[in-house]
């Protein structure tokens, strides 16, 4: 078998110089095999994590496609995300497979929480009207969209996952005992009552949030202030980590964390720093755009939507509302084995593999 050749990409833009330190902030690898110059490449980034070598890259690179494991100028520092140059970022990327690369065909590989920022990618590029704003500029489109065990938006998923028994930001043990999970005389299994009056908590909290930080945002413009950190707390406590019966599939009790009770105290979550900014970018149910649910319907393109039935974070309902909300007439939907990115189970993983190989090479004869 012919060995996956790696090149490593670095480069400036008008929106983001190189760092004094030298570092670039567009960054990624593209994998191919050696000696070989692909016509149809995948791009995969994420809103902070770094995909670069992301786990399907040398797979379908095995296959004879082109990966391009690509960042935002936000990997590693969530806190400080803006969407409108998140999307450039991925613009940059995509350009460069077809202008550099020499790509005919862009798969926009939506993986995780990057299906979101890809959805909504394609849907600024096919509808610049999406986002109403001019800082994006124009964008090329993708040819295809993947979506690999994909959160509907950044704020849908943190939403869903926080302890809406928070009564004080500020205050890790102050709660209300009637909202609290992990109390064994309210389940598992919920009541629907129970479950209907913590999602509706749940979307409390988030709003209460985004009204203090857009206050405090405009307090602190009054001084001369931009911007300011915090933190959030408790932010494992979905329902359906301990009650099976909810959105049922083949997952394990449990969370990515491990116990979700023993996660909900500790120091780590997807949203746990921020700014106020950042906050309102990319958390907030009211003011966040990175929504993919929200610009799902002008995504046209041929399109597969891919959930893992062993998934504890992103569950069958997502991947559903997801297929339901594409524009597209070309579309599939598949439930696969396996876990979030099929750790601990190659054949899971190469199952997968051939999958999206297989229907994007049938939508490219």
């Amino acid at each position: 078998m012919s060995s996956v050749e790696r090149t490593w990409l670095g480069f400036e833009s008008e929106t983001a110089p190189r760092y004094r330190f030298g570092s670039y902030a567009h960054q990624g690898v593209y994998h191919h095999l050696e000696g070989t110059r692909p016509k149809v490449a995948f791009i995969a980034t994420h809103h902070v994590v770094d995909f670069t070598d992301h786990y399907m890259a040398a797979p379908l690179a095995q296959r004879g496609f082109g990966f391009l494991g690509w960042n935002t100028r936000y990997r590693g520092e969530g806190a400080y995300f803006k969407l409108e140059h998140a999307l450039v970022d991925v613009g940059l990327g995509v350009k460069w497979l077809r202008e550099v690369a020499g790509v005919d065909t862009v798969v926009l590989l939506g993986n995780s929480g990057g299906g979101s920022l890809m959805a909504t990618y394609q849907a600024q590029a096919s509808n610049p009207e999406t986002l109403g704003s001019s800082a994006v500029g124009d964008l090329s489109p993708g040819d295809f969209y993947v979506s690999v065990n994909s959160h509907q938006g950044r704020p849908d998923v943190l939403t869903a996952w926080m302890d809406p028994a928070v009564v004080d930001e500020n205050d890790l043990l102050a709660t209300d005992p009637s909202l609290d999970m992990f109390d064994p005389d309210h389940g598992p299994p919920y009541s629907e009552e129970f479950i209907a009056r913590y999602r509706d908590a749940q979307r409390d909290r988030n709003d209460r949030i985004t009204a203090w930080a857009r206050d405090e945002l405009a307090r602190l413009r009054e001084i001369g202030i931009s911007d300011r950190m915090f933190l959030v707390n408790r932010l494992w406590a979905d329902l359906r980590f301990l009650d099976l019966s909810i959105d049922p599939s083949d997952r394990r009790r449990g969370c990515y964390w491990g116990e979700p009770k023993a996660a909900n105290y500790g120091s780590f979550g997807i949203a746990t720093s921020c700014t106020l900014r950042s906050w309102l970018s990319m958390w907030s149910l009211e003011t966040a755009q990175c929504r993919g649910g929200a610009h799902l319907r002008n995504i046209e393109v041929p399109s597969l939507v891919l959930q893992s039935t062993g998934d504890q974070g992103v569950f069958p309902s997502d991947a559903r509302a997801i297929f339901e909300g594409l524009g597209a007439t070309d579309k599939t939907f598949e439930l696969v084995r396996g876990a979030h990115y099929f750790e601990g189970d190659d054949s899971a993983m190469n199952a997968v593999i051939e999958l999206i190989a297989a229907w994007t090479t049938t939508h490219t004869i």
